[in-house]
């Protein structure tokens, strides 16, 4: 008993000062051989809220380092959670289950205990715990597979809830702690999260900052709203984001919003030599055009809708941080030049062109671009010199 307490206090130890479970699972392992469990393998499987991800098994075997694999949301992740032994103890209403290898009735109905019975595993537990409900993290799981004649002992399998309570606490910290940096980056960007996660959520809390703006607006998304269907018009939302946002994260800018039909992304730039932005957000511009005109052409070709673009680039001074109400904040860019770059939007079918930049950024550039006019913008003291790519 005193052994197993002490795995208890080292798993809370572990569990306090690493956000890395396989490293926590390794110690636990080595710590069961010390104690005479036969294990070949140990696992820990925990469900995901990662949009691209439904669960992830972190798995420690004597012969191997840890591994890790990941369960996704498509046609193979669900069938193989449809044939893993996690999928037969839910669907049952258990939460414990074991499989005498290789000649239990049940085992060629799972990959996984064939293979460890190849392996030479006779034995394998499954124990899951559950967490409070309110989330995705429902519970975890936590498996051993053993060798020898006899498999695990009773008494080895009774002391599982002397220790079990503990790691599955420690996995919950850590997946707690993973689950809201990774979704806060999904709602908010990489960037905004980290401010966010190091506690600047005050009303009114940011700075001000230099930036290189990029807005994109899909053209005639109201007459699509008229005449399709609601769920037709996400998927071809989602699309089309998806095009015009991969460039501008691979250039280093970060999507602050997304805003019905338009979004919002600024790259940070030194307000000394903001060139090196400028240049990066021209580049994620001119790709995310392309990769645009690429998903119509796939669309024409399936007789749906184009969705064409109007991407609006400028640079300037910005506030970036929380604005909102006391208890609903966003994690924001506004200011002059946030609002200059949604009045040149409006442009773009005033000139007819697709691409349109201020004398503010062009003048980071040699060549490149053309003058279509000098505008008024609606709110703004100035006329505005407005500029689109050179033909």
């Amino acid at each position: 008993m005193r052994e197993l307490q002490e795995l208890v206090g080292w798993i809370i130890g572990k569990g306090l000062s690493t956000d890395n479970i396989g490293d926590i699972l390794k110690g636990v392992a080595e710590r069961l051989m010390m104690l005479g469990y036969p294990l070949l393998r140990a696992s820990i499987t925990m469900p995901t809220i990662d949009p691209l991800q439904r669960g992830v098994t972190v798995a420690w075997s004597r012969t191997s380092s840890i591994s890790v694999e990941v369960q996704g949301h498509d046609d193979a992740g669900q069938e193989m959670f449809r044939r893993s032994p996690i999928s037969y103890l839910l669907s049952n209403g258990l939460q414990f289950g074991r499989w005498r290898l290789p000649t239990d009735k049940n085992t060629a109905a799972y990959a996984l205990l064939t293979e460890l019975a190849d392996l030479g595993a006779s034995d394998y537990l499954l124990k899951l715990i559950a967490y409070p409900e309110g989330t995705a993290l429902a519970g975890v799981g936590f498996s051993l597979a053993g060798e020898g004649p006899t498999g695990f002992t009773e008494k080895q399998i009774a002391d599982l809830d002397i220790f079990l309570p503990a790691l599955a606490l420690a996995c919950y910290r850590i997946a707690a702690t993973r689950v809201a940096a990774d979704m806060l980056a999904v709602y908010t960007g990489t960037r905004t999260s980290g401010r966010i996660l190091s506690g600047q959520t005050q009303r009114g809390e940011g700075a001000a900052i230099y930036a290189a703006i990029l807005l994109a607006d899909l053209k005639n998304f109201t007459s699509l709203n008229e005449n399709h269907a609601p769920g037709h018009i996400i998927a071809w939302l989602n699309e089309h984001f998806e095009a015009i946002g991969q460039p501008i994260e691979q250039d280093g800018g970060e999507i602050l919003k997304f805003m019905g039909d338009s979004l919002l992304a600024i790259f940070p730039a030194d307000m000394e030599n903001p060139a090196e932005a400028c240049h990066r957000t021209l580049s994620a511009a001119k790709k995310a055009m392309e990769a645009n005109a690429a998903v119509n052409r796939r669309r024409l070709e399936a007789e749906q809708p184009e969705i064409l673009v109007d991407i609006v680039l400028h640079v300037g001074e910005v506030f970036y941080g929380n604005v909102g109400a006391a208890r609903r904040l966003d994690f924001t860019a506004i200011g002059k030049a946030v609002n200059e770059a949604a009045r040149m939007e409006k442009l773009c079918d005033t000139v007819d062109r697709s691409l349109l930049a201020s004398g503010a950024f062009v003048s980071h550039f040699q060549a490149g671009f053309e003058k279509v006019g000098t505008f008024s913008l609606k709110g703004v003291t100035r006329p505005a010199e407005i500029y689109a790519l050179a033909k």
